[in-house]
């Protein structure tokens, strides 16, 4: 293994120079590696069709971890692959790092390159080290054929094997094509740099030969697409510099594997204006709509966070941070994107982010404010069934971690139970004075049980306005929630931090 003195990720541009031997009176003795060398130094050189110079292969991993502790696997047997494989330390711990290395056969995957990633995979499942995967990939090697694909199937394999023992992320820095596409999908997160990555099984011309539509690789695979729309991509940043800064940040929320311990801080008091409005953040009427991130200011440390998939199904809000300096994972209705509302892509979403924080032990913390879930033919012909059903056994199957949800609003019917309720395996649960727990809310309640009076009143108005608070007091009050033993506590909304750090001190590792 070498190690080599790289800059760190806050340092890019400058190329890795290594002098050939030479002998003292004589020529220079050429280097056994020098062909790869000259091609890597040519990779340098080398500019986007967008004119966006990037880094070569072997810049991007030294850029990924902390200075000059990027330590080479295979190096002579990777580099002629194609692909730069070795391992570094993230703010002090070791991660596995795969670069591929697009100035070598457009960082197609043959069978030594793929037997060049599986070798690191096993070294990081081994040792328990995550991995950042840095693709940049024309897709399987053609020349090598079949065996191509089965070093990619290879990959696959020990992507899925990687799952439950190590957090893996894949960064798309360039083309990630045909079957090179799967890795990411079966890693836990994928970032994208807009306009240089680009995701898909069949590239604009095989989908014109094969369908006659146009369409560009930007619209077929591009960021805004798979961020926005397709889920595929869970983040999208400008450049190669802050999608790599993205894979720390998200390391940083992390144990190195399932069972190690969580990377905790010093605890920091939320922010003092967001907690102060606690209390009023959160608007009488339930047709008012508000920022949960107001309240989740209120609540939680000040300080680094990340939200991932912000960009696709925005009623939910999935989210790392930090509560008396210790990792956690938040989900939380978003009232200002389509009321907070659950469908089948919000339900897929919130499934996903919460059975990553069960897998590495991360307590996941819910925040409730939801309607139901979305009716209708186009819900019901997505599966908006089955999706939602995968959020349920999320929040069922997370049994090692400790789980705690907060009812600041409203919930009503099956997305009361799909967001984090007792029923499914919360821990604790508290709901603020003025929320509503109910099958469904007070006006639709009322005119479904009392429709013939209403049709009969002289001022169906009033009648139905006197019926609905009684609804409320009489069904839907969080005090009766608290009264059948369902909610543990009805509290103020400035008690919700203490409640919270105070279940999570009582569990010093985050599991139940």
């Amino acid at each position: 293994m070498i190690v080599l003195e790289c800059e760190n990720n806050l340092m890019f541009g400058a190329a890795m120079t290594i002098a050939p031997n030479q002998a003292l009176g004589h020529h220079t003795v050429s280097h056994p590696r020098r062909t790869v060398l000259e091609r890597r130094e040519a990779a340098t050189q080398r500019v986007e069709p967008r004119g966006r110079r990037t880094m070569t292969a072997e810049e991007r991993a030294c850029a990924l971890v902390d200075r000059g502790t990027f330590t080479w696997i295979n190096r002579q047997y990777a580099a002629k692959a194609g692909v730069v494989t070795g391992w570094g330390l993230v703010d002090g711990r070791p991660v596995v790092v795969t670069s591929q290395d697009a100035a070598i056969a457009s960082g197609a995957i043959g069978t030594a390159l793929a037997d060049a990633v599986q070798s690191a995979q096993r070294f990081a499942i081994d040792h328990g080290y995550p991995i950042v995967y840095l693709n940049d990939s024309g897709g399987a090697r053609i020349h090598d054929g079949i065996k191509a694909l089965h070093g990619c199937g290879g990959i696959f394999n020990l992507n899925v094997k990687a799952t439950r023992r190590v957090p893996q992320i894949s960064v798309i820095l360039g083309p990630c094509a045909g079957a090179a596409a799967y890795s990411p999908a079966l890693t836990d997160w994928t970032i994208m740099v807009r306009e240089l990555g680009q995701m898909f099984l069949t590239g604009p011309d095989i989908v014109k030969a094969a369908t006659g539509e146009d369409a560009t690789a930007e619209e077929i695979g591009g960021s805004g697409m798979h961020a926005g729309i397709s889920g595929v991509a869970h983040l999208a940043v400008d450049n190669e510099e802050a999608a790599l800064a993205a894979a720390r940040h998200l390391l940083s929320f992390v144990p190195s594997h399932a069972g190690a311990a969580l990377p905790s801080l010093s605890s920091i008091d939320p922010d003092p204006i967001a907690e102060a409005r606690l209390s009023t953040v959160v608007p009488e009427k339930a047709s008012v709509v508000f920022d949960m991130q107001e309240v989740l200011n209120g609540v939680l440390d000040r300080g680094p966070r990340l939200e991932l998939m912000p960009d696709y199904a925005p009623s939910v809000i999935t989210m790392l941070a930090r509560l008396d300096g210790r990792p956690v994972g938040i989900v939380a209705n978003q009232p200002k994107a389509r009321g907070g509302i659950l469908d089948a892509k919000s339900s897929v979403k919130a499934a996903r982010f919460i059975n990553f924080c069960g897998r590495f032990g991360v307590p996941v913390l819910t925040f409730v404010d939801v309607p139901g879930f979305l009716p209708g033919t186009v819900e019901e012909s997505r599966g908006v069934i089955t999706h939602g059903a995968t959020l349920l056994r999320a929040y069922a199957e997370a049994d090692d971690v400790v789980k705690l949800t907060v009812i600041v609003r409203k919930a009503y019917g099956g997305a009361y139970i799909a967001m984090g309720s007792p029923s499914i395996g919360a821990d604790r649960s508290w709901a603020w004075p003025a929320s509503e727990v109910a099958v469904m809310g007070p006006g639709g309640a009322v005119g479904l049980l009392h429709r013939r009076a209403l049709a009969d009143a002289d001022d169906p108005t009033a009648l139905r306005d006197e019926l609905a608070a009684k609804y409320r007091a009489e069904v839907a009050s969080p005090y009766v929630a608290a009264d059948a033993g369902i909610v543990d506590d009805v509290i103020l909304p400035e008690e919700t931090r203490s409640r919270l750090v105070g279940a999570l001190r009582v569990t010093s590792s985050g599991r139940r």
